[in-house]
């Protein structure tokens, strides 16, 4: 007998909404792998840093835009380490982790490949005993009114719950008769509830759901993700899993209102990373004119790029985009400086630069008023259009 949360029965409107995610996806296939174009990297870096970002803020690490990517690229944070920069580190090795894996045709999905994970994300701090289940009983506590929100199962209950889940999301998909989405879910569901660590559950579920949608091979693991829109819906995401659990480990209750909620976090995701990819393309063109009219070198076009979404340069940051000597980054940056697209702040090796106001107006210019859809509204609505319609001998529920 099992002794996890269940995939729930879906209903017509679920499956109609899942046609429009992956209909979706399909669009992003297409921007993404295949003819990418030149300003890719830029989407594919600034993503990953807003899942990192919004996946930590969730926990209380509230890590800037600039210091994740400094992350991401191996650079020292642009303020001091603190716990936020360990953390956003931390995450950061899990996620290339997790591309790796995703992309390995002999990765295999067990309990030390979690407990490695874990150990990634929060090896920083050895008093939250990264790497191993937990020793005992754990409560997850309302940091402002100071009462029991949930009580996990009990320790001896992690190790047979995390070998029951595993099974599960082993089992090949067309065994199970349900979509990688669905499946991905339940694992984010399973392990939050199942809390196997002393310290970072949420993260690691969050993660592992990236992981088996990346593994399903139809979007990079970057673009799969919905840790950037789960940062930004927090509340939400905290009141659906108190619904679902009802304060303690309740497998036998209904997963539909969490599945319902990851369905419109992946609809809202996609359309998100489908306008600002509109949106990066249009930059790209503007940020090109500026540089044939100064008559500036092709490859300032990128730092450039980069800074106008709000991004910090340096020195070594722009070296690396360019592959110049310091010298010549030097000679190049104070020349952006003089044009007017860039403002220094600091000095000598503490120098980076900001967008100046040109840029500033570049990027708003660009940028795509364009509101975000609720997947099931929107199929409320083609049904409504279609009852008005004459009838057929088979109507057919759209999106299916």
């Amino acid at each position: 007998m099992t002794m996890l949360y269940q995939p729930p029965p879906l209903e017509r409107v679920d499956m109609a909404v899942l046609r429009l995610i992956n209909d979706q996806r399909e669009r992003l296939k297409m921007f993404t792998q295949n003819n990418p174009k030149r300003w890719f990297g830029s989407l594919r870096r600034a993503t990953l840093a807003r899942a990192i970002q919004g996946s930590n803020s969730i926990e209380g690490y509230n890590a800037s835009i600039d210091d994740v990517i400094a992350a991401i690229d191996n650079e020292p944070p642009l303020d001091e380490r603190t716990e936020t920069f360990f953390a956003t580190k931390g995450y950061r090795d899990a996620m290339t982790y997790i591309m790796q894996a995703a992309q390995d045709s002999y990765f295999e999905f067990g309990k030390q490949f979690l407990k490695s994970l874990h150990f990634m994300m929060i090896g920083f701090d050895m008093s939250k005993e990264p790497g191993h289940w937990r020793p005992g009983a754990i409560y997850v506590i309302n940091q402002k009114t100071g009462k029991t929100v949930y009580e996990a199962p009990g320790a001896e209950l992690v190790d047979p719950l995390i070998a029951e889940l595993i099974t599960y999301l082993k089992l090949p998909l067309a065994k199970q008769e349900q979509s990688a989405i669905v499946r991905a879910a339940m694992a984010h569901l399973n392990l939050t509830m199942i809390h196997p660590f002393k310290d970072g559950n949420g993260r690691m579920a969050r993660a592992v759901q990236t992981l088996m949608l990346g593994r399903e091979g139809i979007l990079h693991p970057i673009f799969s993700s919905i840790e950037e829109w789960l940062g930004q819906n927090t509340e939400e995401y905290y009141a659906v899993l108190a619904e679902t659990g009802q304060g303690r480990w309740s497998p036998q209750r209904s997963a539909l209102a969490w599945v319902r909620f990851c369905l419109r976090a992946h609809y809202q995701q996609a359309q998100t990373l489908l306008r600002r990819n509109e949106e990066y393309g249009l930059l790209y063109e503007e940020i090109s004119k500026i540089a044939a009219q100064l008559k500036l070198p092709e490859r300032a076009i990128i730092p450039l790029f980069n800074v106008a979404l709000g991004m910090r340069l340096t020195n070594p940051r722009y070296r690396s985009e360019t592959e110049v000597t310091e010298f010549v980054a030097s000679r190049e940056l104070k020349r952006l400086c003089e044009a007017g697209l860039l403002e220094p702040h600091g000095e000598k090796r503490g120098r980076s630069y900001v967008r100046s106001k040109r840029l500033a107006a570049v990027r708003q210019k660009v940028r795509i008023e364009r509101p975000i859809e609720n997947p099931y509204e929107v199929i409320a609505e083609r049904m409504s259009a279609l009852a008005h319609l004459p009838p057929r001998d088979e109507p057919r529920l759209p999106g299916v």
